[in-house]
């Protein structure tokens, strides 16, 4: 089946949200695909071509990352931002979903079930960030400061692309002048570091294990053996907190793993949905 691909802006929840539509007419089925923090859509463009072959994807870029809004005045609040996904899947009007979160995707994932439960069935949690904390508070009184934003460029910069890279990806040898310029490119301008700052100020911190437990749906856990961000000991600890979870651990991989390992990701997924 030849891959087509439709490139949307909509305005829900008072912001502009860039998303991709791939369709499969012969699937009922629709994945959602939310990334991680730092990234954008461009991160599943390796495993999308799998997903595609079985059913209809739609990938968001959740603000103020990617090519959607970068607003100061928007609440970057995993609630908030749980709250926008939830309005562009009604505003879209789809059906039969499968919710797929990387890394702090899968946080935002997480935060649909809990807030609105009949929105999907199952769900995929892939490297998702758990029980981190709200920011400290000399951190948000900082926030406020006039031209803090510069601040937060120049943490960003200091640590590089390529160090954040190395980070996430635990074969070096993936990493590509593609991947270099597709990760670097939506930080080119301030207006994401001013975007950044509010929501330094704005994560309330992630869900608690007593609303973990609260969830029924039955999720996926794919984890990388060696991520170095969000450790496979927070995966383990998830697979307990939700109650119907089955984890799979990727040998000899990362954090970024839709990038190091998008065909076994596909199989498992494919095989949990069947």
């Amino acid at each position: 089946m030849e891959e087509k691909v439709f490139y949307r802006n909509q305005l829900v929840n008072d912001i502009n949200i860039y998303y991709e539509v791939y369709p499969n007419p012969d699937s009922k089925k629709t994945l959602v695909l939310l990334h991680g923090f730092l990234s954008s859509t461009f991160s599943y463009r390796r495993l999308i071509p799998f997903l595609n072959k079985e059913f209809q994807v739609v990938s968001i870029d959740l603000p103020p990352f990617g090519k959607s809004e970068k607003s100061s005045n928007f609440v970057y609040s995993y609630r908030n931002l749980a709250q926008t996904v939830i309005q562009l899947i009604s505003a879209l009007d789809l059906k039969d979903i499968t919710l797929i979160g990387h890394s702090m995707g899968g946080q935002i994932v997480l935060n649909i079930l809990h807030q609105q439960p009949d929105i999907a069935e199952k769900a995929v949690l892939l490297c998702s960030s758990s029980y981190s904390k709200r920011s400290k508070l000399p951190l948000i009184i900082g926030s406020y400061i006039p031209y803090f934003h510069l601040y937060v460029k120049f943490f960003l910069a200091r640590s590089g692309i390529m160090q954040n890279l190395q980070n996430v990806v635990h074969d070096h040898s993936l990493i590509s002048d593609e991947m270099l310029f597709g990760y670097l490119q939506p930080f080119l301008k301030d207006e994401i570091f001013l975007a950044l700052t509010r929501m330094i100020r704005d994560h309330e911190g992630d869900l608690s294990t007593v609303l973990l437990k609260q969830i029924a749906h039955p999720c996926l856990l794919i984890w990388g053996e060696y991520d170095k961000v969000v450790p496979l000991s927070v995966g383990k600890r998830l697979k307990n907190d939700l109650k119907e979870s089955e984890l799979v651990i990727l040998r000899e991989t990362g954090h970024l793993v839709p990038e190091e390992r998008p065909e076994d990701v596909f199989q498992h997924i494919k095989q949990f949905l069947a």
